[in-house]
């Protein structure tokens, strides 16, 4: 008689500390994904709904903690994910800990430092998804930590995102990530609404300008990746386009600001950067040059 005896691993228990948004979110993708899932909250109210779909409520963090070896924390601070786990005592030790609380990246490293003096595994993971994004194959999530803890877990994280990406042992390094793609976003955004606002000033329709003019707006992003090799070469000499050539457009991107009543202070912002560096003898560098005005301390 002959047949199959390959058998199928079931997915790890998890236990969930914290039951905002974010963390019911998480919770109930594990459920879904049939994880056995134990939840804590601050509040004990919190999280019937889960408990009726199948996951089981601890009454200490200490239970929660010790009750699976695989915990994932989503609270409202590191300094309060700290206070937290450290009531849980001895339970941290041989667990793997996935803090997914916002923050700083020294913060996390702190977290992880003293998560290691606990005897736990430790990986810090910044989520790029407001709560209903939550288990979306398209949603982004930045690792930190040790390569075989993540690889441990990688069907479990990917019920969290479906872009999941490693992007180090640093434990802090989803957060410098995630506030890079941040810093990105509303540098953009409040260029965009500059934009509009001027576009407004004559009556144009923002989506008009899109339909119009969007081939250049989107031939502008995709220039960033000859930026970021610019930037991590720190050879900024270009043979055409330097500053010298930006100044004159971001003058009359000023005057035609305060012509109209638009508020200037993002453009003559931009063009004191821009002024400074051709002070500095940097007139034909390419406008890559001015990181180094952002990397002063």
């Amino acid at each position: 008689m002959t047949g199959n005896s390959a058998t199928t691993e079931a997915p790890p228990a998890v236990t969930v500390l914290g039951l905002g948004e974010i963390g019911s979110a998480l919770a109930s993708a594990f459920l879904a994904g049939g994880h056995p899932t134990t939840v804590w909250n601050r509040t004990p109210g919190k999280g019937d709904d889960l408990v009726a779909r199948g996951a089981r409520r601890a009454a200490t963090v200490h239970d929660a903690v010790a009750a699976n070896p695989l915990v994932v924390v989503s609270v409202k601070g590191n300094t309060a994910a700290r206070e937290i786990l450290e009531s849980a005592g001895d339970a941290l030790a041989g667990r793997a800990l996935l803090n997914l609380t916002d923050g700083t990246s020294t913060e996390a490293k702190a977290v992880a430092g003293w998560a290691a003096e606990q005897g736990a595994e430790y990986l810090h993971g910044q989520i790029m998804t407001i709560a209903p994004g939550i288990g979306h194959p398209d949603s982004v999530v930045f690792y930190g930590g040790a390569d075989t803890l993540h690889d441990r877990y990688r069907s479990t994280l990917r019920l969290i995102g479906g872009r999941g990406t490693l992007v180090g042992a640093d434990a802090g390094l989803p957060t410098l990530y995630g506030m890079a793609v941040h810093g990105t976003m509303w540098g953009t955004l409040n260029g965009f609404l500059h934009a509009a606002a001027l576009l407004s000033s004559e009556g144009v329709e923002v989506k008009r300008f899109l339909e119009q003019a969007g081939a250049s707006v989107s031939a502008l992003l995709s220039h960033l990746p000859s930026i970021a090799d610019e930037i991590d070469r720190g050879e900024y000499a270009t043979p055409y386009g330097g500053l010298r050539h930006h100044l004159p457009s971001v003058d009359d991107l000023v005057r035609e600001s305060r012509a109209r009543g638009v508020d200037d202070g993002l453009p003559d912002y931009t063009r004191t950067l821009v002024a400074s560096a051709i002070d500095a003898g940097h007139a034909d560098d390419s406008y890559s040059r001015l990181v180094e005005h952002f990397r002063k301390r």
